[in-house]
């Protein structure tokens, strides 16, 4: 199976590695073509100059990139991915975006005869490294099933949430509860703080407890020491919290503590704290603290 990787962010660039490490022929493509060569060299796969020679002949292309515009940008613009994918391949969006896009993609690529799933992940950077994302799909079962090779290369779990643009959906609701999750904690960590409790031995209790969470593990004693840079950067947080809002609102509902969380990552962007981690929630809660 010829494999075609789009986009070598901090999330791509170990994903299409996994790939190579599984047996599949990859090519990749980046923007910044430098980093498309150092990836084929390390990897022993090939980097293209171009989207439509990356993806000329795969049979699976995958995509990894910023944003609504940046998809669009590498797959129904001119000279994007579907304008040169043959009949019968398959285009896999593993971006965050809106649900609406997913939509809009699979329309496109449903009229030049291209199966298109939504697949978002979340593990992180980390997760990227050590091939363990959990990946949230939006598709048919039949491609679905046909994409499992693809998704145990970097993935520890894959799960078909529904028609195209759920995995999207689910995707909305993984970061609000992050939010949430990062909310309470940054909270109960100023808390702990103010009593005198050592940090590391709370977490260390609390974890394995009806409170413990991914959040709280690996970064309840980091918030603390106020370090926050572990590579998913809150504008990127800010934009998949747009989306939640965006969603809630065609779905006639308020998420206040959503849109509370997104004003607070807004002002922490804007003072300069927009390449920190999401775990740099907790600043805001101390500023408000005095």
């Amino acid at each position: 199976m010829k494999v075609t990787f789009l986009g070598l962010g901090v999330m791509g660039y170990p994903m299409a590695g996994h790939l190579t490490k599984a047996g599949f022929d990859v090519t990749v493509f980046n923007r910044t073509q430098q980093k498309a060569q150092t990836w084929a060299e390390q990897y022993s796969g090939r980097a293209s100059e171009t989207v439509g020679d990356a993806v000329a002949d795969a049979d699976v292309v995958l995509l990894c990139v910023g944003n609504d515009d940046d998809v669009r940008s590498m797959t129904t613009s001119e000279g994007g991915a579907l304008e040169f994918m043959k009949e019968g391949a398959i285009l896999v969006d593993h971006t965050t975006t809106s649900a609406s896009l997913a939509e809009e993609l699979s329309e496109a690529a449903q009229a030049r005869g291209i199966r298109f799933m939504d697949a978002p992940v979340s593990g992180g950077q980390a997760g990227a490294e050590n091939g363990v994302l959990t990946i949230m799909c939006g598709g048919e079962q039949a491609l679905f099933d046909d994409l499992q090779p693809v998704f145990e290369a970097y993935g520890k779990s894959s799960v078909l949430m529904g028609s195209v643009g759920q995995g999207q959906r689910a995707k909305m609701v993984n970061q609000i509860c992050i939010g949430g999750v990062l909310s309470g904690l940054s909270e109960g960590l100023l808390l702990a703080e103010k009593s005198g409790l050592d940090i590391a031995t709370v977490v260390d209790c609390l974890k394995h407890g009806a409170a413990g969470s991914w959040q709280m593990e690996n970064r309840g004693v980091t918030m603390s020491e106020d370090k926050f840079d572990f590579g998913f950067a809150i504008d990127w947080m800010i934009k998949d919290l747009g989306f939640c809002l965006d969603e809630a609102q065609r779905q006639g509902l308020k998420l206040p503590l959503t849109e509370k969380v997104i004003e607070q990552y807004r002002d922490l962007s804007q003072q300069g704290d927009n390449r920190m981690d999401t775990s740099v929630l907790i600043r805001a809660l101390r500023k408000e603290q005095g």
